[in-house]
């Protein structure tokens, strides 16, 4: 049975904080946007950064959340926006769509039963449509925070792209993302276990250090990473 996970207050605080990683946000905003097509819907939309962002490039653009007060806060940030609906959803479900592609950042790791959240995103999407995905990457950097937030999970390549194939996805590209991003990660939250909120190491990580990462991995792919990031497509049939 669906569930959310996780402190909700936590989350919303880490979200809050996370939110000032401008940088870190503009580059995971374009790795998607190639594969979202016309229509896209957004899975876990959380305080709305992403889908503020996205709705930018597309005539319509669909947000969702899964708790009941973040889902109020951002209607009510969203609102605004005519170009974006919001509205609630929680996975797995049985939902069909037409929708361009479904993007889901950060989400899939608090979900239990992930292939079957794999395949409900896949049915919200035309055949042929993508299921672009990011998730947190490697288990041996499971920390206090990612327990604190509802991570029953992090992923590595060949996790991830066996979870989408379990779903009935066709793989079409994944890579490891943000690779200096894990060490930080890892020494803050593992070593020191601090939370990933609004700071100066968020602050100095986001304006210094994440352009030259992001400079260098549009150069050559890295053997790890923060993040594994992936786009699968629905069959065609």
């Amino acid at each position: 049975m669906a569930e959310i996970t996780g402190d909700q207050r936590v989350q919303s605080e880490v979200l809050e904080g996370l939110a000032t990683a401008v940088n870190h946000r503009r580059w995971f905003v374009e790795l998607a946007v190639p594969y979202l097509g016309d229509n896209p819907i957004e899975v876990g939309s959380g305080l709305g950064d992403y889908a503020l962002a996205w709705s930018e490039h597309f005539p319509r653009f669909t947000a969702t959340e899964a708790d009941p007060d973040r889902l109020v806060a951002l209607k009510e940030r969203l609102a605004d926006r005519p170009s974006i609906e919001v509205r609630q959803m929680l996975l797995p479900n049985s939902e069909r769509g037409d929708y361009s592609a479904a993007v889901s950042y950060n989400v899939l790791e608090h979900i239990e039963d992930h292939v079957e959240a794999l395949r409900s995103m896949g049915q919200l999407v035309r055949p042929g449509g993508a299921v672009v995905i990011i998730v947190p990457a490697f288990q041996f950097a499971m920390s206090p925070a990612d327990i604190a937030t509802g991570h029953v999970r992090r992923y590595t390549k060949r996790t991830l792209a066996a979870a989408m194939t379990e779903a009935g996805l066709r793989v079409e590209k994944i890579h490891y993302a943000n690779a200096l991003g894990l060490i930080g990660y890892f020494m803050a939250t593992k070593v020191f276990r601090l939370m990933p909120k609004e700071g100066p190491m968020v602050k100095v990580y986001d304006t210094l250090v994440l352009p030259a990462t992001k400079a260098a991995e549009q150069l050559v792919l890295p053997p790890f990473g923060q993040s594994v990031f992936a786009v699968a497509r629905t069959s065609t049939e």
